[in-house]
């Protein structure tokens, strides 16, 4: 713990690491299979793990220091914040009175478990008590025995909602944010909640929900002589505060643990040069739409407040989406037995010139500069990360269509006056994207596919026994 837990009792906070060099192995199995259909805040990392944690601090007489602190963590690839949170609540208290036998008992119930597939729920038993869960972001409803969302709320920006607007612009362009926060619980749910207000667009930076003096990259953050990285780091410890002075933005959240004259409210330390869009305390958008009032509940602030994230998020991607969707070849330029065209390359300065008849001020009521804002996205990682996907989805679909071009092309007709050379070169040809279309999960129908493969054996058939013999063996 990286901070002083003055209180007594229990905390429960997250953080996520980096993997360590080696072979990247997962338990279950394909990440490619699972990530292609889970929501963007629940899918796998590959390179990372995230880290739940169940500490408990109480007096104790009997111990040397006169408290008893233990903590249970977990540790998996899965970003599933409330169920694993809520796993831990069931399991600690039972490991902290039994330790060991009670833990291993957990260990062997939680081994049985089924893999997460999207769209589906899971009943997982442990300690004799079923928790049910749904592999969505849409919370879980009147579900029975032991309902739990995987989702993470953001109940948490209802201090900082005068400056959400700003956090989602910071968030957008991949800004380094520091947020300083007086407990590890807060710290981690500020973090997660801000890498998620962008949905759907994926946050492709990096990022630490508690973040210690003991972390490997501790040097590597706090370093003068290079820029900060593309990261948002939660902090507890008030030595941050002069150890990263030097990163753009500083996010403080109620009272710290210190001595010194410090703000006891949300502060935001910005440069003004980043403020693109209206965002004014006195005149913001935010409280209209969001309408900051003490007698709403809060589930229902935060309803709205995912709401706005979202349409303000859409407004932003759409006429990006609509850009990038007129760059893909017409259906009527791919022919069976020539390779498919290409992807026109992205243009900025074509895509700015969309703006004016299907920007986002068509959709979105703030004003501002949406042009500077697209400018300094296109610098940012999470607009590389939206064009590798969507350049990688599109170049799977044009394989997709080439395929079933080939499938409906008279293959008998094309050979005729091909010679043994060409004819095996489409075999082995066939063959790779047959292999590629089935690896790489392609969209394509398993009936195309089929048909693929009986072309395949078609064209074999008619060459010679000795040809036969070679490529049956391939």
């Amino acid at each position: 713990m990286d901070c002083l837990i003055s209180g007594l009792g229990d905390t429960q906070f997250s953080f996520r690491l980096r993997q360590s060099g080696g072979q990247r192995n997962t338990h279950f199995g394909d990440d490619g299979e699972y990530n292609r259909e889970a929501p963007l805040t629940l899918q796998r990392e590959s390179a990372h793990y995230f880290g739940y944690v169940y500490f408990r601090q109480v007096k104790d007489s009997s111990m040397k220091r006169g408290y008893f602190q233990k903590s249970l963590v977990l540790v998996s690839r899965l970003p599933y914040v409330n169920l694993f949170q809520s796993l831990l609540q069931l399991i600690a208290p039972e490991y902290f009175d039994k330790l060991e036998p009670c833990l291993e008992a957990v260990c062997n119930e939680i081994d049985q478990w089924p893999p997460p597939v999207p769209g589906q729920t899971l009943n997982l038993p442990v300690m004799g008590i079923v928790i049910q869960v749904h592999a969505t972001d849409i919370p879980l409803s009147n579900a029975q025995p032991y309902p739990v969302t995987l989702s993470f709320t953001n109940r948490c920006f209802q201090p900082v909602l005068i400056h959400i607007q700003m956090l989602w612009e910071l968030m957008l362009l991949g800004e380094p944010i520091v947020v300083m926060a007086p407990s590890p619980t807060i710290s981690s749910e500020m973090v997660l909640a801000l890498t998620s207000c962008l949905t759907p667009l994926k946050y492709c930076c990096d990022y630490r929900p508690y973040f210690t003096i003991h972390d490997s990259e501790f040097k590597e953050y706090t370093t003068r002589t290079q820029a900060p990285p593309n990261i948002v780091v939660g902090v507890t410890n008030p030595f941050f505060i002069k150890t990263l002075q030097h990163w753009p933005h500083l996010l403080r959240i109620g009272e710290l643990k210190m001595s010194g004259d410090l703000p006891k409210q949300v502060k935001v330390k910005k440069l003004t040069k980043l403020k693109t869009l209206d965002t004014k305390p006195g005149n913001s958008h935010l409280t209209s739409v969001l309408g900051i009032q003490r007698k709403r509940p809060s589930e229902v602030q935060s309803a709205l407040l995912r709401r706005h994230l979202l349409e303000l998020t859409q407004s932003f991607i759409i006429p990006l989406e609509h850009y990038i969707a007129s760059l893909m070849p017409l259906q009527r330029a791919i022919t069976p037995w020539k390779n498919p065209p290409q992807i026109r390359p992205f243009r900025q300065e074509d895509f700015m010139k969309t703006l004016e008849h299907a920007g986002p001020q068509l959709t979105c009521v703030l004003r501002g500069d949406w042009l500077g804002l697209y400018r300094r996205f296109f610098k940012s990682p999470n607009f590389d990360g939206w064009y590798r996907q969507r350049h990688k989805e599109m170049t799977q679909k044009l394989e997709a269509l080439h395929l079933e071009a080939i499938c409906e092309a008279n293959i008998v007709a094309w050979m005729k006056d091909k010679s043994e050379v060409e004819i095996v070169d489409l075999v082995l040809k066939l063959r790779e994207k047959l292999i590629r279309a089935r690896c790489h999960h392609l969209p394509v129908k398993e009936e195309t596919l089929q048909r693929v493969g009986l072309y395949i054996e078609t064209i074999i058939g008619s060459l010679p026994e000795d040809l036969q013999t070679v490529l049956h063996h391939q």
